[in-house]
């Protein structure tokens, strides 16, 4: 992973508090997105397009959601690793073996405070869930130690297709996503619309745009704080 100009002049104890701050916003930003995936499934309104193909996978195949997560990004490691192993890091495996069971463990909570919760309170779960989301991304974006594999294959598509920018490579992975996960969750008797309705729309609009601010106003001065520039 390339390390950003802000760090060329430090000095070495600078340098080791950066690195420091970079892998706790890794860590921290990939568990703090588990979180609030479990916050979106609470609120019923619609998860992020990756999420939503777990949703219908988790609908028909009977094993517990952190399990199946580990095993779909494993699958999808083994892509990454075939085809560009630069992308793979701390973040990568966090992601991996961990986010699936805080996503469901932060869903037992988000069940247990709030039992029965009403449209409006589903409303403002959701905002929330979407600003933690793009918050914690934002961190572990910056943090620039790896990527979530789900995330890798649209920039290795991209990377090996230089025809098709990234965004349209994303936009078509999605869209197979949502499919996949609305088809599976019909077939698996689940409420399609519990899982595919505003908040997708949402995430696929905004979550750049958000992302791109907490970049600009809280990560990067976080990651830079002490840099000279």
């Amino acid at each position: 992973m390339k390390e950003s100009s802000a760090g060329v002049n430090m000095t070495k104890p600078e340098q080791n508090r950066r690195k420091t701050r970079r892998i706790l916003m890794s860590a921290l930003g990939v568990m703090i997105c588990g979180i609030s995936v479990g916050m979106f499934k609470h609120a019923s309104l619609g998860v992020d397009p990756f999420q939503s193909l777990m949703s219908g996978l988790d609908a028909v195949i009977p094993i517990r959601f952190g399990t199946l997560y580990v095993i779909v990004n494993l699958l999808l490691l083994t892509f990454a690793l075939v085809f560009d192993r630069r992308k793979i890091g701390l973040a990568t495996l966090i992601n991996l073996f961990l986010l699936g069971y805080i996503a469901e463990f932060s869903q037992g909570i988000c069940q247990r405070l709030f039992p029965e919760i009403g449209f409006a309170g589903r409303l403002v779960l959701l905002l929330a869930a979407i600003v933690i989301m793009c918050l914690a991304s934002s961190f572990y974006f910056t943090a620039d130690l790896g990527v979530s594999t789900y995330d890798a294959v649209s920039l290795i598509w991209s990377e090996k297709q230089s025809r098709i920018p990234f965004q349209y490579c994303r936009i078509i992975c999605d869209l197979i996503c949502v499919s996949l996960g609305a088809l599976l969750c019909r077939i698996g008797g689940i409420d399609v619309f519990g899982e595919v309705n505003i908040g997708t729309v949402v995430t696929a609009f905004f979550m750049g745009p958000l992302i791109a601010f907490f970049n600009r106003s809280i990560a990067e001065p976080f990651l830079n704080r002490g840099a000279e520039a």
